[in-house]
């Protein structure tokens, strides 16, 4: 551990920031004791003000902030890199940017909304970069969202989808039109949202824009209680994210799980049965009988005493211990409360 704080003295005194990033997890995580760990964040944060590069870095100290109960200690370093900006343009702009998202990413829409609101304007007064403005412009609809006030959203996310368009930025434009279709679903709009969804499938485009499409997709048909076309959305967005990545994979099973889970809950047994063949015929290894076991609980949960028998026989074949935990947890007989009249 002596030659990291060595290395991490030399880079401290040169400034180095992204040798600083390389040693961070290493030398942060050797400190055992928070008063110590608070003063060597504020000399990681004083050397991370005179990088060309500091966002990154930053990012990593606003989680140990954050670890430690204090937001406000990690954002006080992006504030004060928006004032050490204030000079150069550019450079505001990508300053401004990254305190927006600091508080988007630590759960506060509110000040997110109000630092986007002035990177527009300095955006559409200063700079004057369409694509930019869209960005920005996209990146308030999704905190407005986040409050509640999806309507404000929809208008945002509408100036921004006509921005890429007329721009022909075909990416952001697919991307904006996904937006749209989740909100316009959780305004109960789900015939506008399913149309911007056969728009974003009808055109060429990257794998985890289909999967999002899908996702979406898979919601506006389970709000009409489509639950069959739901789970083909989900299929379709799970055959996709095997070829993608672990990440892109993960998020789309886990979706998969919770909707599942809240069929279980409202006692729609006949829907999950008769859907997990689908999904287990996916896999060669013990997720098929993951999936297997699934449907015999759901079988069983409708009332066919037989399917105990058949669920215990998949069961025992599960290995993997988060899915055991699954089917543990969905096994269990719901509690509920009634009043003995």
């Amino acid at each position: 551990m002596s030659d990291v704080k060595a290395e991490w003295e030399k880079a401290l005194a040169e400034r180095n920031c992204e040798r600083l990033l390389e040693l961070f997890d290493d030398y942060i995580n050797s400190i055992e004791d928070e008063e110590t760990l608070r003063k060597e964040l504020e000399r990681v944060k004083e050397a991370a003000v005179e990088c060309d590069d500091p966002y990154d870095l930053a990012h990593e100290i606003a989680h140990v902030y954050a670890h430690l109960d204090d937001i406000e200690g990690g954002i006080e370093l992006y504030k004060k890199l928006v004032e050490l900006k204030r000079d150069d343009p550019e450079e505001y702009a990508t300053a401004l940017y990254y305190l927006a998202d600091a508080y988007e990413h630590f759960g506060k829409p509110e000040e997110a909304i109000e630092v986007y609101q002035r990177l527009l304007e300095h955006e559409e007064n200063v700079l004057k970069n369409e694509k930019e403005i869209g960005l920005t412009l996209a990146n308030l609809a999704v905190n407005y969202d986040e409050l509640g006030e999806t309507e404000k959203a929809v208008e945002l996310m509408e100036r921004a989808r006509e921005i890429f368009e007329r721009l022909s930025d075909e990416k952001n434009h697919m991307i904006s039109l996904l937006d749209l279709a989740h909100f316009r679903y959780e305004l109960g709009e789900y015939d506008e949202a399913e149309a911007l969804i056969r728009e974003v499938l009808r055109s060429p485009r990257d794998d985890e824009i289909e999967i999002n499409a899908r996702l979406i997709e898979a919601e506006i048909f389970a709000g009409r209680e489509e639950y069959d076309k739901a789970f083909k959305a989900l299929r379709d967005a799970l055959i996709k994210a095997i070829n993608v990545n672990d990440e892109i994979f993960g998020l789309v099973f886990d979706t998969l799980v919770d909707f599942i889970e809240g069929l279980f809950n409202e006692g729609s047994y006949d829907a999950v049965a008769g859907n997990m063949e689908a999904f287990a015929e996916l896999f060669e290894d013990d997720t098929a009988y993951f999936f297997r076991a699934i449907a015999e609980l759901a079988r069983w949960k409708a009332g066919d005493d037989g399917a105990k028998e058949r669920f215990d026989e998949l069961y025992a074949k599960v290995e993997n211990e988060e899915l055991k935990a699954i089917l543990n947890e969905w096994k269990r007989p719901k509690l509920s409360l009634s009043l003995g009249l």
